[in-house]
């Protein structure tokens, strides 16, 4: 079991306690909460957007999906979802597909979905696609400290 190494030493760093949880390969967020059996809206997953100056990452639940037009609306900027080459330069020690919900050890802006605030229980893939982190929901809202919080997704 591994996880990203800049994710790891941010933790550490701030002493936020968590676990690792293996778990079978999965390739999609929804995959992995259910190779992990865990409920999918406990499942954070993060979605790397560009305003064409920066960059920025959305944090929401597994079982919901990107509503690009409120996003654009809550934050009142143009955005447009990452490339796959622009999310493999700043997630480098990740692997393709598995990027942590975790924008600050990344130099990222970061929204979260107010449905993320409301779990007790809070997994996500820490950089590969075996792997998972677990840990207390208030924990995980220490990870992103300077998060914006909204409403711009909805459950699939």
């Amino acid at each position: 079991m591994t996880i990203a190494p800049t994710l790891q030493r941010y933790m550490t760093d701030r002493g936020i306690p968590y676990d690792l949880i293996a778990h079978e390969p999965a390739m999609t967020s929804l995959g992995t909460a259910h190779a992990g059996h865990i409920p999918s809206e406990c499942m954070a997953k993060g979605v790397m957007l560009s305003d064409g100056r920066r960059y920025m990452l959305a944090v929401m639940p597994a079982s919901h999906h990107l509503r690009l037009s409120d996003l654009r609306t809550e934050l009142g900027q143009e955005l447009r979802l990452a490339s796959e080459d622009e999310i493999v330069q700043v997630f480098r020690d990740c692997d393709r597909g598995a990027i942590p919900p975790v924008g600050s050890c990344y130099g990222l802006d970061v929204i979260v979905e107010n449905a993320m605030d409301r779990q007790k229980d809070v997994y996500f893939e820490g950089g590969d696609h075996a792997t998972l982190v677990h840990m207390k929901g208030d924990d995980f809202a220490r990870l992103n400290p300077a998060a914006q919080h909204g409403s711009f997704s909805e459950r699939m």
